[in-house]
């Protein structure tokens, strides 16, 4: 016969790193937008928010994950750029959270999923921020416009995760 023994102060060391505090978990509801063909160089779209309440955290960490569909009915070429901004309470100047995210579309004829995450560290305690992913358009020609077909960014989703 198998049979382990536990030692109570592993249980116990388990419990006093389980106890981080109160975790907060939320997801926008899923949204989609259509970049129209001939759609000006460095127009930008809001695909997706959400407004987070910290103010039962201290010091809090917040992961953001952003994901969508892509989807051209009719061949689309161009890039777009994935942006992250907060906006707190007091502050009337959306700031960029983590890197910009490239999605580089050459003759895209079909769907394809598009997803990426950030981490805000740079929180205040007690504080009420609303989260926004904005799309930017920029072609890869030498035109100004993106006119090569149109494209759908569907089921766009910002989930949190913060504690």
């Amino acid at each position: 016969m198998n049979s382990r023994s536990r030692n109570d102060d592993d249980c116990d060391n388990c419990k006093n790193q389980r106890n981080f505090g109160p975790t907060i978990i939320k997801c926008s509801c899923p949204s989609a937008i259509t970049i129209p063909a001939a759609t000006v160089a460095g127009t930008t779209f809001t695909v997706s928010s959400l407004t987070l309440n910290t103010s039962c955290l201290c010091d809090p960490a917040i992961k953001l994950e952003f994901a969508s569909n892509l989807v051209a009915p009719v061949a689309f070429t161009g890039t777009i750029n994935f942006q992250v901004f907060k906006l707190c309470r007091g502050q009337t100047t959306p700031v960029p959270v983590g890197p910009a995210w490239t999605f580089n579309l050459v003759a895209l004829l079909s769907s394809q999923t598009f997803s990426f995450f950030v981490c805000d560290s740079d929180s205040c305690f007690d504080d009420c921020c609303t989260y926004t992913v904005v799309a930017t358009v920029f072609v890869t020609g030498g035109d100004d416009d993106v006119d090569d077909g149109t494209i759908s960014i569907n089921n766009a989703t910002l989930g949190v995760v913060a504690t």
